[in-house]
């Protein structure tokens, strides 16, 4: 099993009368883009949530690298080396984008976001910031303010903060929502460079997306996972494709 990076088992989480994940078993190998996709209300955000440490699971059991995270809080997972983009929602958008990173960098590290004025003088947290402004395509941006981004360049920004942490694992929810044609052709480009160096848990309705990209993909229903394989394995599957996929097929998509 060491081949495993993330390995869920059983999880469960109930809103009240509704069951958001359903003895839900899912394993990221190491080194893969792993997609989950699946229609509204099936459990992926919440899924996210469970893993990331930002919902705590009535049942079941996480483990990353190999390690019991199950009981860990969202800072020790991040810590370990899982990271959530998005995680941190509200960009300092009077702030240039490197303070913006290096702010995550000094978050990481366990330092107060009060204390941001040490970021912008501090070496050791703005050299791995621009490394990871480097790694999300925004280096050219670094000196300029957060608020004159994009909103695809504000993804980019909340993916590099991501980055800031070194982290071995992204989890990734919906990194394409709200994005043109052309600002998702970029984030599909460097989510690509980033699978070659890190494991990627993918949550995206994007289904062009999630084709191009996705090494693994794992469909949920009603909080259940109703099937999990390759890309031409999930294309072929009847279940699936009457499910969630079936609808696009009808209207003439291609998936």
């Amino acid at each position: 099993m060491s081949d495993l990076m993330l390995q869920a088992e059983n999880l469960s989480k109930r809103f009240g009368g509704i069951v958001a994940t359903d003895d839900l078993t899912l394993n990221v190998a190491r080194g893969e883009l792993h997609a989950v996709i699946g229609p509204n209300g099936a459990g992926k955000t919440t899924l996210i949530a469970q893993l990331s440490g930002q919902l705590r699971s009535d049942s079941g059991r996480i483990r990353f690298a190999g390690e019991d995270i199950t009981a860990l809080p969202p800072h020790q997972r991040s810590l370990s080396g899982l990271a959530r983009s998005f995680q941190i929602t509200s960009l300092f958008l009077d702030l240039s984008v490197l303070d913006n990173v290096a702010l995550a960098v000094q978050a990481h590290a366990g330092h107060s976001f009060h204390f941001w004025r040490n970021a912008r003088k501090d070496e050791t947290l703005r050299a791995p910031a621009r490394a990871a402004l480097e790694r999300a395509g925004l280096s050219d941006r670094a000196d300029g303010p957060a608020a004159a981004l994009s909103h695809g360049e504000h993804r980019q920004l909340e993916l590099a903060m991501a980055l800031a942490g070194n982290p071995r694992m992204l989890l990734l929810d919906e990194p394409m929502a709200g994005l043109g044609p052309e600002e998702s052709g970029r984030m599909v480009a460097m989510l690509r460079a980033l699978k070659q160096e890190l494991t990627i848990l993918l949550v995206e309705h994007d289904m062009e997306a999630v084709f191009a990209l996705a090494d693994r993909i794992t469909v949920l229903v009603y909080g259940r996972v109703i099937a999990s394989g390759t890309p031409e394995e999930i294309r072929a599957n009847a279940l699936v494709r009457e499910a969630y996929l079936g609808e696009a097929d009808k209207e003439g998509d291609h998936v």
